[in-house]
């Protein structure tokens, strides 16, 4: 007995989408630029958590830093931190 041949079905091609039109080029690229945006924004909230924990660590790091930089850090867990809430407030919203 002869084995059985495969049938092979050409499928033709799908069709080319229509090209965009300015105006739904304008609307991705809009979206593409606001992803980009929040994304960046993120990033820059995330840095700034770093920065006010760090900051924390030298205000609360007693006699081993300087007491001037003890007080630049200090006062910048307060300035860092509300900012980087109002950044996370921001995206919440967006």
């Amino acid at each position: 007995m002869a084995p059985p041949t495969a049938r092979l079905k050409l499928v033709p091609p799908a069709p080319e989408p229509a090209p965009e039109t300015p105006a739904q080029r304008i609307r991705r690229l809009q979206q593409e630029a606001q992803t980009l945006a929040r994304s960046e924004i993120q990033a820059l909230h995330e840095a700034m958590v770093t920065v006010a924990r760090l900051a924390g660590e030298v205000a609360e790091g007693g006699d081993a830093y300087p007491v001037g930089a003890r007080e630049v850090a200090r006062r910048l867990v307060e300035e860092v931190g509300q900012r980087a809430g109002t950044l996370q407030a921001i995206l919440r919203k967006a």
